[in-house]
């Protein structure tokens, strides 16, 4: 039996943009009835998806948290299981945690224009049965991977090897890796995060790599932060040492951009130095620039630690075919193994795969532009939430999440049934919202995600510090067109 829910506003993810959101509406509106659908039986998202072996931010929490609510911990990249229950503990103290419901997956949403209403069909997974959920205004929070299946290449002979094979996004509560030999495929964030989280406790980890990340080391806490939490106020801290992480990552983006020889010889001579003149460095070397994909940091030097001490290694070679006893390299090594950990990357997934659709026809936004990298071009009463890829995702979501919000307040001002971003502009190019980075995530599937323009307010900035300027403007606009 089909039951029928009715929302003012729904928000679908209940991860890091999805709780933002949600306390953003319980800040600026008042008596609103809306709800958080997630597809997960527990708050998180991402957070609470994966759970290998030191699972941690990759951006620094005074940013990575949220405006509104400072993260009081020391460290500067935290675990995973600290992020989530800062969002448990957030969507508590907002009210937000009673408007979630778990075990909701969305698989398509249809616009229609007579009732100005998006009519949601949803499974609840628990019971199997299948519910419809109406609002006016809808709200994607799901970001662009997707949750069930991790990117795994086509390896020759995988079906060999006689030991253990896992990703990182399945990650086995059970695995045993103590004593063992176990070799990471990979080099980014997570293959640098497993690594030396794994290294003490195996007979030896390897780190397998076709090419080379740029890596850098920041301090595990934040030393001047503690300090001034002796003489200042929790919340003049955070504000402080927020714009200054913010103020040295644009910084640092900028003269990447600028200066990319120099920054690159920066970052490479920070490892010699760590890992000393005998280091072969072409382990470390990228053959790309900084920043076209994205830069991976570790807390306290660990993975170079790790590697000083003999538990772990970095190999850079690529893959034949995986044998019996590990893996063959194309340059005729062998790399034995009991257990191979594939760390190959995300699969993007747009709106976490559930089909748009206006007046039962189907709406592509992989053929429409972003407005203001929040809204979709011909799309009515839709916004789609996208962080940041050249800093912490959150900052992007904070200021998002707070022009979604003016804008309802001003269609309830208007007594608007619809906001629309229209324009007549050719100016639509063939770049995606993240076509910024060259990562291989982005480079295998960038066909999938919106597009956007070559001009404002259609062009994604990736810059926080214009971004927030644009999103203090008058919400009145050429491209919005109101329905009445």
């Amino acid at each position: 039996m089909s039951i029928t829910k009715n929302f003012d506003i729904i928000i679908i993810g209940a991860g890091v943009s999805g709780i933002g959101m949600a306390c953003h509406l319980e800040m600026e509106i008042k008596n609103l009835n809306y709800a958080v659908l997630d597809q997960r039986s527990a708050i998180g998202g991402t957070w609470d998806l994966f759970n290998y072996p030191g699972i941690r931010s990759d951006s620094d929490m005074l940013t990575f948290g949220f405006d509104f609510r400072p993260w009081n911990g020391d460290k500067i990249l935290a675990d995973g299981p600290s992020i989530k229950q800062y969002l448990i503990d957030t969507a508590k103290e907002y009210n937000v945690d009673e408007k979630i419901i778990y075990e909701s997956k969305v698989s398509s949403a249809n616009w229609n224009t007579e009732n100005s209403s998006w009519e949601l069909t949803v499974t609840n997974t628990k019971v199997n049965e299948e519910v419809t959920y109406t609002c006016n205004f809808l709200i994607a929070a799901s970001g662009y991977y997707n949750h069930h299946s991790g990117y795994l290449p086509n390896f020759k002979g995988y079906d060999l090897f006689k030991g253990e094979i896992v990703h990182p996004q399945h990650w086995s509560k059970n695995l045993n890796y103590e004593g063992k030999k176990v070799v990471v495929i990979g080099s980014g964030a997570t293959a640098i995060t497993i690594v030396p989280s794994m290294a003490n406790k195996t007979k030896h980890i390897t780190m397998l790599q076709r090419s080379p990340t740029y890596i850098y080391s920041v301090p595990s806490v934040d030393n001047l932060a503690i300090k001034l939490r002796t003489i200042l106020p929790e919340k003049t801290v955070y504000k402080i040492a927020r714009y200054r992480n913010v103020l040295l990552q644009q910084i640092i983006f900028k003269l990447s951009k600028r200066y990319p020889k120099r920054i690159q010889k920066f970052l490479i001579s920070k490892i010699k130095k760590q890992l000393g003149d005998n280091y072969d460095m072409k382990h470390f070397t990228p053959n790309y620039n900084p920043w076209d994909q994205r830069l991976a940091a570790v807390p306290d030097n660990d993975l170079f630690e790790a590697i000083k001490s003999g538990k772990a290694s970095v190999v850079t070679d690529h893959i034949d075919s995986f044998t019996e006893t590990g893996i063959l390299l194309k340059s005729g090594n062998h790399l034995d193994a009991d257990i191979i950990i594939t760390a190959t990357g995300l699969k993007l997934q747009v709106l976490g795969g559930m089909q748009l659709h206006i007046d039962n026809q189907p709406h592509q936004l992989n053929t429409k532009m972003t407005y203001k990298s929040v809204l979709a071009q011909d799309t009515p009463n839709f916004a789609y939430l996208f962080g940041y890829t050249n800093a912490s995702w959150t900052l992007k979501i904070n200021i998002a999440a707070n022009y979604v919000a003016r804008l309802l307040k001003e269609m309830k001002k208007r007594n608007a049934k619809a906001v629309v971003p229209k324009t007549t502009s050719k100016s639509n190019s063939d770049e995606s919202v993240l076509d910024s980075l060259n990562s291989g995530y982005v480079k295998r599937d960038s066909y999938l995600l919106p597009r956007q323009g070559k001009k404002l307010p259609w062009r994604v900035l990736h810059n926080y510090t214009k971004d927030k300027k644009i999103f203090k403007k008058a919400i009145e606009d050429r491209p919005l067109e109101w329905k009445y």
